[in-house]
């Protein structure tokens, strides 16, 4: 009877404060959004520049290009595992962590031309890709289901901050290097380590109540019988999406997303300046691109909350189809490239807020926190694959070439949203 009394006092007490625990964990994960964000965007800017002067070969330089993004899909399994056991507040910091080692790495690169440490410094500041996606999905642990694609956004646009500076550390990289004579590659990397690293830091003291926990407590309090499944088995996160519509179109979109994304946005600065562009003239292009992935992240999360998750994919879809357009039509043209850009990252923001605030709610909770690493992990290995694909195809071919052919691996999206729409409407 005691027992009984205590345990509804405490489910009281916790739905009570549940507001300010996502508060909180909101809180943190803006400050730890903005900060880690810096040092990320590093890679996809300086480290592609890096890899190619470093390894003066082609194809080691593709191989490094895709580090990045290979670190993120290898590290985002084990990182999601790691929230499922420990909380999300162990598995943040450690993934912030793991990336400034990998950007401290770097430093030492940059400054000698060592290519082993180039790409084990790649590799680990993929880490710091994958944490910023999971932190998306933190922000949905504790968040009402009317309002969960509306948080995941917020932190999705909080990374415009951070994303749209780290491309163009290599200006303050300069001032740097004038005082400690290291080359502005090292000093740009220098920063993105002490950036990445207050992230881990601030993450793992002050989330606090770890929201995951939080919830995998009072999914136990409220049954009178422990799940079958565990959380960390890959088995039963690919059979409950298996049976799972609404998830798989998820996943398709989630995918589909990241590969047309990054097999351009990959290539481009290497487009760049084989047309003579400069390195500052990179680092605008690709913060543009960024600002397009994250700014209109709060009207993408909006539109999935109130008019529905495939109304914002179909955007999405349309976004990216107007952008692979305009890089087909006018590859030569800089200010072509770069509005195609813009709209790339747009394509890429209504389609991965709507997507992943679909998956997130679609799951089962006991298996929400592994599976989401899993489906962060496929994407970054899919975005590999694209990326490294895509350097010899813009060697072969053009950068048009590559823009239609980015343009023609959306037809499966296409066609999964035409099939559910049908089955809608005879539902009706």
């Amino acid at each position: 009877m005691i027992g009984s009394r205590t345990s509804r006092t405490h489910n009281s007490h916790a739905g009570e404060s549940i507001a300010s625990i996502q508060r909180r964990t909101m809180i943190v994960l803006v400050i730890t959004q903005i900060i880690g964000t810096i040092g990320v965007g590093v890679a996809p800017s300086i480290g592609v520049l890096l890899a190619g002067e470093v390894t003066q070969n082609e194809a080691w330089a593709g191989l490094a290009r895709t580090a990045s993004t290979l670190g993120a899909a290898l590290l985002g399994l084990p990182l999601g595992h790691l929230a499922a056991r420990h909380g999300r507040r162990v598995a943040l910091a450690v993934g912030w962590l793991l990336a400034a080692s990998g950007s401290a790495i770097l430093v030492v690169s940059a400054q000698w031309s060592l290519v082993l440490p180039l790409f084990a410094g790649l590799l680990l500041i993929g880490s710091g890709s994958a944490i910023a996606l999971q932190s998306r999905f933190a922000a949905t642990d504790m968040a009402e289901p009317t309002k969960r694609a509306r948080s995941l956004a917020l932190i999705v646009w909080v990374g415009t901050i951070g994303s749209v500076l780290g491309p163009n550390l290599g200006t303050p990289g300069r001032i740097i290097s004038a005082g400690t004579g290291l080359t502005v590659y090292a000093s740009a990397f220098l920063i993105a380590a002490a950036c990445l690293a207050l992230a881990g830091i601030i993450v793992f003291l002050l989330l606090r109540p770890d929201p995951l926990m939080v919830q995998s407590s009072r999914l136990r309090d409220s049954r009178t019988e422990i799940p079958t499944k565990k959380p960390g088995r890959i088995l039963t996160m690919i059979s409950s999406v298996r049976g799972n519509a609404q998830a798989r179109l998820a996943v398709l979109a989630i995918l589909t997303a990241q590969v047309v994304m990054l097999a351009i946005m990959t290539m481009t600065p290497v487009h760049i300046v084989h047309h003579g562009g400069s390195v500052d003239l990179v680092g605008i292009t690709i913060s543009l691109h960024i600002l397009g992935m994250y700014a209109m992240a709060p009207i993408a999360g909006w539109i999935s909350d109130r008019l529905g998750h495939r109304v914002s994919i179909w955007m999405g879809v349309a976004l990216f189809a107007f952008s692979l357009q305009l890089g087909a039509a006018w590859p030569d043209r800089m200010p072509w490239i770069m509005t195609s850009l813009i709209f790339l990252g747009l394509g890429w923001s209504f389609v991965n807020v709507a997507a992943s605030a679909l998956f997130a709610g679609t799951l089962e909770p006991e298996v929400r926190a592994s599976s989401q690493g899993g489906l962060d992990a496929l994407a970054n290995l899919f975005g590999a694959m694209a990326a490294f694909v895509a350097g010899p195809m813009l060697a072969m071919s053009s950068f048009s070439v590559l823009c239609l052919c980015s343009l023609g691996l959306l037809l499966p999206l296409v066609m999964a949203l035409l099939r559910r729409t049908r089955g809608t409407e005879a539902t009706a």
